[in-house]
């Protein structure tokens, strides 16, 4: 199974260049309003979906890029985390909680400028080896 990433975005420039420069992530391909983004070890979708807009048939909310809570999020492993948060707030992002010793790694909690929240993480010795039973 292949795992596909789609971020709604309501400014499709301003995605490109957050993800690519605080991520390192590259442009793949354009597929009409939206854009693939590789570099990963899965591709990133972004979708421009305009602020307010329905989420979907089944969803009664409307789309709202400031900050929220969804329970899926996706953690990005990194080498320096402390040079990752760097290169993320200066590419616009919000750091929630600087990044911290756990025993697996150092972990750090942002938001990207869409309201979405996701980790820079840098594993330590045995990563999370040293925590699974």
């Amino acid at each position: 199974m292949n795992l596909l990433v789609n971020i709604d975005v309501d400014d499709l420039d301003k995605a490109r260049a957050f993800y690519c420069d605080a991520l390192g992530l590259k442009v793949g391909r354009h597929f009409g309003d939206w854009l693939e983004l590789v570099g990963g070890s899965s591709p990133i979708y972004l979708l421009p979906k305009p602020a307010g807009s329905a989420i979907s048939p089944a969803a009664t909310g409307k789309r709202d890029f400031a900050r929220h809570w969804t329970p899926v999020h996706l953690d990005f492993v990194v080498e320096d985390v402390d040079a990752a948060v760097a290169r993320a707030r200066a590419a616009g992002a919000t750091v929630e909680q600087e990044a911290r010793e756990h025993d697996y790694g150092r972990l750090a909690l942002l938001a990207d400028p869409f309201g979405n929240g996701f980790c820079l993480l840098q594993f330590t010795g045995r990563g999370y080896d040293a925590i699974a039973r």
